[in-house]
């Protein structure tokens, strides 16, 4: 990102932002609520343009993209949501198919959603099987745990077979002892597959435990870009200190 700028309304998000992760890299964003990640985050995912500036995806630039080939970009970049933005109704595998639509056109995309093939079910269930529910790839969405759907929401990006994943807040719906594995898992299949790694989190616990490197964001600022062994405690309380009038 280079020189980017973002305004909501009156409120400027970020402004004259720079921030560059390689291809690889494993990155925790911390911050307080309303700090920016999420939008950073949809900034880097495509789904939301910079006011200025631009964004790259390697040699790529997300500025003056045509239609198709902002399509394009946005397919290289697995979008993990929050709230898992899954249909509850449908089941696994038909969820996780449909990770895959921007790579496809319409046509061979409801084929693969209403009749996958053999070699197109194989390849759910073996990411399935990497996250451990394997069991799981028939089962309708709404009968499944927090932690499972959290899961799912994690195979369907991976099929998309993106270059990156970036993840918005993606323990913020489990208990703290399943908020660890799901973070053990998505750092796990990112080194597996060679994929950029970025997640919002507020755990700085976690944070700390297994990403090499967490950046701090407050106001659309900045704080800290550093390694878990170089963060100072006092920089995690200016981080997250009350702002008074």
């Amino acid at each position: 990102m280079q020189s980017v700028s973002l305004q909501r309304g009156d409120t400027k998000v970020f402004q004259n932002f720079n921030l560059q992760v390689q291809h690889g890299e494993q990155v925790a964003l911390v911050g307080p609520s309303g700090a920016g990640k999420t939008s950073l985050l949809r900034m880097m995912a495509g789904g939301i343009p910079a006011e200025s500036g631009d964004i790259l995806h390697g040699d790529a630039s997300f500025a003056g993209a045509t239609p198709k080939e902002l399509r394009s970009l946005r397919a290289r970049v697995g979008f993990i949501h929050q709230d898992h933005a899954l249909v509850p109704n449908l089941r696994v595998c038909s969820n996780i198919v449909a990770g895959r639509f921007g790579r496809q056109g319409l046509l061979p995309a409801l084929r693969a959603l209403i009749a996958p093939t053999q070699e197109t079910r194989l390849e759910v269930l073996q990411l399935l099987d990497q996250v451990g529910i394997g069991d799981k790839i028939y089962h309708r969405v709404d009968s499944l745990s927090g932690g499972e759907q959290q899961r799912v929401a994690i195979v369907r990006a991976l099929f998309q077979k993106p270059d990156a994943l970036l993840a918005d807040e993606p323990v913020a719906s489990v208990d703290p002892e399943r908020a660890r594995d799901v973070i053990g898992i998505l750092t796990k299949v990112a080194q597996e597959h060679n994929l950029t790694l970025v997640v919002s989190i507020h755990d700085i616990a976690l944070a700390r435990e297994f990403f090499p490197r967490v950046v701090g964001l407050r106001q659309g600022k900045i704080m800290f870009d550093a390694a878990p062994l170089d963060l100072q405690e006092g920089q995690l309380q200016e981080l997250y200190s009350i702002q008074t009038k």
